[in-house]
């Protein structure tokens, strides 16, 4: 089986963590993702970045032609992660259309370079100078996804021809790039450190070092009325405290500096990314893990700034996150960040695409209200759209899912580290685990060895923070007498991993259960747009409330009962029969007459009753939401 290591550490980087290079995930829920993602969306993509005019630029570029160029100036890189999807995709199982178009695709970019290794159509096309406006051209940007793009079809497919196009790109941009010139957007500082690794080129890595020790001084031109901070560019990164500015970019920036930190065994710079790490998780995440309150730069906001139905959360954010929470977990071995990853993965990532593969969300609100009708094709309340004009979030969504065997497991000199649990295949080194679960709807996960050196080693098992009363089942030999969890002196609790280690046989058998069931999650009071609401998650997924099932009343006007008795509800018209919806009891808000009006009173004035009732709720998963109708939904519901 190929490496399809996404991030592979050099084998003197400092990190704790090192990840497991040969993980199939075969069938269940991210399975799915996975078969929709290769027969629907990865197809797709490339028609719709075709009908875009972008491989129109690469074929202007490769005649020599100038003139016109098609779409927005960052149109390369929707073909340079498309060709990362495709590649990740073939490593999986490889033949078909995918490669011939695969192969064409990468022969026409390396058609398009020119001969001292540049390549951006745009400015190739317009005739503008390189780098000459590196604030807004995103010339670096598309240059980082051509180099991800690269890494990825030689370690999925071991061809070089897209690496060799890319190096010829980083050797260009080592020798003529001008001193201290940055990209207004972050990108390229991850794609180097990871072309580095690939290649072992030192000035690669010493370029990104030097862009991340240069970013946030200030040093690149503002347009509009946006400050620095949207490009990155206000505080050093060794001296923030906290992410903000353009979301996307933000984590594209995290993500290069924690590879930089840990090839250059940075312990300060590390630092100072775990806590610009800790404070946005405390202070300015959703809970579905969506990132980005502000519509106006896209951009975070301020320290729980997080209404619901202004949430900008981009699907390129929640993508970025995951990057960054990977290599941090990489580089520390602590379970939160694989926490964040999960939570992101099954309630932010996954929204931004449809059930059938074929529409996608840009912006993920987390309530929309009735009536809503907002000018703006990213707005939630419009639903998923078949594409985009600034169409960057499809192709990301379509690499990560490509690739997303590459996040469930690591290892090191102990042993080995699950931490995303799906069905399939772990191999790392001489242990060979095999993986049965129907997870996330339900909380059994089995491990069973399969190979196993004929020494001591440690199996670790991540326990989500919100797993309280998982318990753990270790059987030895298929006759063995199974010992369950606190029988051995080993707890098990939530927030953490918990190890087994011993001499292992083939056959020896784990097993995990997640309790999974409905819960209710309240905000700390300082989200005070959530205060007196509560939301209702099971598992690692986060629900909503959708109009879709609840006919002759409006979701705005529903509530919770105080005792709303969650249970698990019978599956859903409309959605896969695997879905488990909860149900619960609830009210829904009177109408009074004077409500047309002002929609103020006295708050001492006479009232009649608030609420109506009783009324049945249904909520489902948040990411199946709009796959039968765009209409009202929310995630937090008041509690009467």
């Amino acid at each position: 089986m190929s490496d399809d290591s996404v991030v592979r550490p050099r084998p003197e980087a400092a990190v704790t963590l090192r990840p497991a290079s040969g993980v199939r995930i075969e069938g269940g829920f991210w399975g799915e993702r996975q078969r929709v993602n290769r027969d629907v969306t990865i197809p797709l993509g490339g028609e719709r970045i075709r009908e875009s005019g972008t491989f129109a630029n690469l074929e202007a570029a490769a005649r020599g032609a100038g003139g016109e160029h098609r779409g927005k100036v960052f149109a390369d890189s929707d073909v340079y992660k498309w060709l990362e999807a495709v590649a990740w995709e073939r490593g999986r199982a490889d033949g078909g259309e995918l490669a011939r178009s695969y192969q064409e695709a990468v022969a026409l970019v390396a058609a398009a370079q020119r001969p001292d290794g540049y390549l951006h159509t745009h400015t190739q096309l317009t005739g503008r100078e390189p780098y000459s406006d590196l604030a807004s051209s995103h010339e670096l940007y598309c240059a980082g996804h051509l180099m991800q793009a690269a890494v990825a079809g030689s370690r999925a497919l071991g061809d070089g021809t897209l690496l060799r196009v890319a190096t010829r790109f980083a050797d260009h941009l080592v020798k003529d790039l001008p001193a201290a010139a940055l990209d207004g957007h972050p990108q390229i500082e991850t794609a180097l450190a990871e072309l580095y690794r690939e290649t072992g080129a030192r000035p690669y890595l010493d370029l990104a070092a030097r862009m991340v020790t240069d970013r946030g001084r200030e040093s690149l031109p503002l347009k509009g009325h946006h400050g620095p901070g949207i490009r990155q560019d206000r505080v050093p990164l060794r001296e923030a405290t906290t992410v903000e500015g353009h979301a996307v970019r933000a984590m594209y920036l995290a993500a290069g500096a924690t590879d930089v930190a840990v090839e250059t065994a940075d312990g300060d710079l590390l630092a100072a990314l775990a806590r610009q790490w800790r404070d946005m998780v405390a202070t300015k995440t959703y809970l579905t893990g969506g990132l980005g309150s502000v519509w106006y730069g896209e951009q975070f906001g301020g320290p729980h700034e997080l209404t619901p139905e202004t949430a900008y959360c981009e699907t390129c954010a929640a993508v970025g996150s995951v990057q960054w929470s990977w290599r941090m977990l990489l580089a520390t071995g602590e379970p939160a960040f694989a926490d964040l990853m999960e939570r992101t993965l099954f309630n932010a990532v996954l929204p931004g695409i449809s059930l059938g593969g074929d529409r996608f969300f840009y912006v993920n609100a987390l309530r929309v209200r009735a009536d809503a009708n907002p000018d703006d094709r990213r707005a939630a309340a419009r639903g998923r759209q078949d594409w985009y004009g600034t169409a960057c979030c499809p192709p990301n969504v379509m690499r990560l899912l490509s690739s997303l065997g590459h996040y469930l497991a690591t290892r090191d000199a102990e042993g080995v580290q699950v931490h995303l649990y799906a069905p399939g295949t772990i191999r790392t080194g001489d242990v060979l685990l095999e993986v049965e679960t129907d997870y996330p709807w339900d909380g059994r996960v089995e491990l069973v060895v399969r190979e196993t050196p004929d020494r001591p080693w440690t199996l670790a098992l991540r326990i989500p923070a919100w797993a309280d009363g998982a318990g753990v089942e270790t059987r030895f030999g298929a006759g063995g007498r199974p010992v369950a969890s606190g029988a051995d002196g080993r707890p098990v609790e939530a927030g953490g991993y918990h190890r087994v280690r011993r001499t292992w046989r083939p056959g020896d058998r784990v097993t995990l259960d997640l309790a999974v069931r409905p819960r209710l999650t309240v905000a700390v009071p300082r989200l005070d747009v959530a205060r007196g609401q509560v939301a209702v998650e099971r598992g690692p997924l986060v629900y909503c409330l959708e109009q879709a099932d609840h006919p002759g009343v409006i979701v705005d006007d529903l509530c919770l009962a105080t005792d709303p008795g969650l249970r698990d509800g019978t599956p859903m018209t409309g959605l896969p029969a695997e879905v488990v919806p909860v149900t619960a009891r609830g009210r829904a808000h009177v109408h009074r007459a004077d409500d047309a009006g002002f929609p103020y009173r006295a708050a001492g004035a006479p009232r009649e009753p608030e609420h109506e009732g009783p009324v049945g709720l249904t909520f489902v998963p948040y990411y199946t939401w709009a796959n039968r109708g765009t209409g009202p939904m929310t995630i937090w519901a008041p509690m009467h």
